[in-house]
């Protein structure tokens, strides 16, 4: 008699892109997945509280499937709390998959930028490696700012770097001489500081604040000098751009050099063999 247990049919891991607020920013491909037989599960930062990227399907039309489930991913820095919340995460998404339906992770913005569910995927491939992942790219948070503020993150040649901002002033400060533009992402706790900067290298004019984009409270604010002293929300980001920047030389028609070369060489050829 065998008495080992059968080895489950998983599902697929799906990380569902929303785009960052906007619910006709969702790709047709993520709408397809929303209204597929996957089951859904979705992020929140408290058990029974409210889910950003739930929000965003909501107000596309699409009703709640009775059977989605929360995941709890914490805002803390405690290691030890975040470490178990990863693991009950992952172990519920492994449980879910095991039943051998796919499940949609609904992810803000896009889903392999700055995201949970890259995170998420990992760990649920640590408890079950032959899980499949498939994941549905999205409008990006930044792409959409720039998009609303009317300004362009890169022309022709120009640069550009996407940061958070928590890596702080003194790096910020470097990367303005490297690139065109900065995205400061997640700029909440050093806002003061950055303002303070753009002020003293006169980048406040080329700058933009946005805030929750996408979202019905989104907030667009060009002079970003009135943000000093202001509380902003989370889900926030800064534009940076810096017409001053000192470029290097840049080499053109490598391409195109290297074929006139290559032909060069074969006519040379042809001709000692003659």
């Amino acid at each position: 008699m065998n008495d080992k247990l059968p080895t489950p049919r998983y599902g697929r891991l799906i990380g569902v892109s929303l785009g960052p607020g906007d619910p006709d920013l969702i790709t047709r491909r993520g709408w397809t997945a929303l209204q597929s037989d996957a089951r859904w599960t979705y992020p929140v930062k408290k058990a029974e509280e409210r889910s950003y990227a739930l929000d965003i399907v909501v107000r596309g039309g699409l009703a709640v499937p009775a059977d989605a489930v929360e995941l709890v991913f914490p805002m803390t820095r405690d290691a030890v709390a975040l470490a178990k919340a990863w693991a009950r995460a992952a172990a519920r998404t492994a449980e879910l998959l095991a039943e051998g339906r796919d499940v949609a992770f609904l992810v803000e913005g896009d889903a392999s930028t700055y995201s949970t569910f890259r995170h998420l995927a990992r760990a649920v491939r640590e408890l079950a490696p032959e899980i499949e992942v498939e994941t549905i790219p999205g409008v990006s948070s930044f792409a959409a700012a720039a998009a609303c503020a009317d300004v362009a993150l890169a022309e022709e040649d120009e640069t550009v770097a996407v940061i958070p901002a928590a890596y702080g002033v003194s790096v910020i400060d470097h990367l303005l001489d490297e690139f065109d533009t900065l995205v400061l992402m997640k700029v909440k706790p050093l806002m003061d500081e950055i303002l303070d900067l753009l002020e003293a290298r006169d980048l406040l004019a080329t700058s933009c604040f946005i805030e929750k984009v996408g979202s019905p409270e989104e907030r667009v604010v060009k002079d970003v000098a009135s943000l000093r002293g202001e509380k902003v929300n989370y889900l926030s980001l800064l534009l940076v751009q810096n017409p001053k920047r000192a470029r290097g030389e840049l080499r053109r028609g490598c391409r195109k050099r290297a074929a006139a070369a290559d032909i060069g060489t074969i006519v040379t050829i042809a001709e000692d063999a003659a």
